[in-house]
């Protein structure tokens, strides 16, 4: 049985696990946009003793692939990562490729990080293309036969759960996702197209608004017990 101040104790924690809740959910909305973001869910747990916590998990479904027609755009259709390099060399990883073309001509990501080892685009070429398997390839003029300028390679993790987020929606490789391995011969490319966010800005709002009722019933639950609890402060010393 509960007395004024565990009731009081147990509905603050409570109410600040559900706090944290409703950030992840505003995150995910904020997100709804963002090339190949994986939606944040919070899993609430009560515990024995009746206090709730949560655990963060991602969740790593395919978004949808929507065609833009820009051939600097590649969309990743499965499982797995793009390597890009840093100015200063760190590797980092990607499911955003809204690609374009940098300095020197080098296919980079829309903040200026290299795209696998360095992919040189000429300026010069009537068209180049990204085949399905990661090859990038150029014409000069029409009928003339490729010229392959690179590979985007693909790379996939045991266990991308243990990835770990970044800046500008990349991701870092760490011990717990196990060591990246490259995957050859597949089919996952497609140019021309950017994967969605997997986040659904309908269920994502009414989750939003459930939380936000929820999260008033508790403020509402905390004030009647704080003002009981002052109540019975003042019979006593009466």
């Amino acid at each position: 049985m509960y007395n004024f101040q565990g009731i009081i104790s147990k509905g603050t924690n409570n109410a600040l696990v559900q706090f944290e809740r409703f950030g992840m959910i505003a995150q995910n909305l904020s997100n709804v946009d963002t090339n190949g973001y994986k939606k944040q869910t919070f899993e609430q747990i009560l515990k024995e003793d009746g206090y709730l916590t949560g655990a963060v998990r991602t969740d790593y479904s395919q978004g949808s692939v929507r065609v833009t027609e820009n051939p600097f755009d590649v969309a990743i259709d499965g499982t797995g990562y793009i390597p890009v390099t840093s100015p200063s060399g760190e590797v980092q990883y990607t499911r955003d490729g809204s690609f374009k073309q940098g300095k020197g001509g080098y296919l980079v990501t829309s903040d200026g990080w290299i795209v696998g080892d360095g992919i040189k685009i000429p300026s010069n070429c009537m068209k180049f293309e990204i085949k399905k398997n990661g090859d990038v390839v150029s014409y000069d003029f029409h009928g003339d036969k490729p010229k392959k300028l690179g590979h985007i390679p693909l790379i996939r993790f045991d266990n991308p759960s243990g990835m770990e987020t970044t800046d500008m929606n990349r991701v870092i490789a760490t011990n717990e996702a196990g060591e990246g391995r490259l995957v050859k011969n597949h089919d996952c490319f497609k140019q021309g197209c950017l994967e969605r966010a997997n986040v659904s800005i309908y269920n994502t709002a009414m989750d939003m608004m459930r939380m936000n009722a929820s999260m008033l019933a508790s403020m509402q639950v905390l004030k009647v017990a704080d003002n009981m609890y002052n109540k019975a402060i003042n019979i006593r010393e009466a």
